[in-house]
């Protein structure tokens, strides 16, 4: 069966999230919104004591090439910008922050390729 865009984005956000608790993440919020933004998973890496605004990008084949090519520098940008709206929002002035890239390749859907990127961009 195949797996509709929102369905394959989910799942695809759900493994991300497990793949980095798995790692020792505490994933803080998932698919945070702010006006047109979001940020899919935001999470503490213990090991740095950092927050992680995390990116995911799934694709079920390499159609469109590789899922990290998908990352924009305007989608860059508003990541940021989403970002920056969530430490106004939750008013936090100072706060040790990086930006991370999971990408899911479902070819196999029981074995999907799975690459973290930390400080992507």
């Amino acid at each position: 069966m195949a797996l509709s865009k929102k369905d394959l984005a989910a799942k695809g956000e759900e493994l991300a999230a497990a793949i980095l608790a798995d790692k020792g993440y505490e994933i803080i919020e998932q698919n945070y919104r702010y006006g047109h933004g979001e940020i899919d998973i935001i999470a503490i890496d213990r090991d740095s004591n950092c927050t992680v605004f995390v990116e995911v990008k799934s694709r079920k084949n390499l159609e469109y090439g590789e899922p990290e090519y998908s990352i924009t520098k305007s989608k860059q940008t508003q990541i940021r910008k989403v970002a920056e709206l969530y430490l106004f929002d939750k008013e936090i002035k100072e706060l040790d922050c990086r930006f991370d890239v999971v990408t899911i390749l479902f070819e196999d859907l029981s074995n999907p390729k799975v690459n973290h990127y930390e400080n992507a961009f």
